[in-house]
């Protein structure tokens, strides 16, 4: 029988970018992107986040968003909608094949970190629980509909280039 700290550590298939969402600036609609530069502690190039991070001391645990594509069929039923356009979530990053939420790992001593494409290294950094913004954008009963599947916030840690259709993958990090 497998220990807890090995099962975390397994994941039955390797997951996808489905979609890169740059948000410009606060209340600015959300911007579909092919490929996306991603700086190491600070976020995506061209997002707000990163540009903020230029003026922040340390690195903020929000640098970077994700959500599951596979619950948007589930918030979309919930909101009576017949499906859900990612970008009006204002994540950055849409991900499918792959439990965003195991992603985190819950030995502190021993952080996942999910790899995309070829060159980025994020470490999930917790809940991205929704804003009042999912009631006005998804209408009554937007805000419950994503409690629980608003998805997650990553730190950058290593940067590169990533694009929609490259692989994700969740490795064991450095021993704290």
């Amino acid at each position: 029988m497998l220990e807890l700290r090995e099962l975390t550590r397994r994941f039955a298939r390797t997951g996808r970018i489905d979609a890169i969402l740059l948000r410009p600036r606060h209340d600015a609609p959300a911007v579909a992107v092919t490929s996306a530069a991603a700086l190491a502690g600070r976020g995506l190039d061209g997002d707000r986040s990163a540009a903020r991070a230029l003026t922040s001391s340390g690195g903020s645990k929000r640098q970077v968003t994700l959500i599951q594509a596979e619950h948007l069929p589930l918030i979309a039923a919930w909101t009576g909608r017949a499906g859900i356009d990612p970008a009006a979530l204002r994540r950055n990053l849409v991900i499918s094949g792959i439990n965003l939420v195991a992603a985190r790992s819950p030995f502190a001593d021993r952080p996942l970190r999910v790899l995309l494409g070829a060159e980025v290294v994020l470490e999930i950094s917790g809940p991205c629980d929704p804003c009042s913004k999912m009631e006005a954008t998804l209408g009554p009963g937007g805000y419950n509909a994503m409690r629980g599947h608003g998805g997650m916030t990553a730190r950058v840690l290593i940067g590169g280039t990533i694009a929609i259709g490259d692989r994700v993958e969740i490795e064991i990090g450095a021993a704290r």
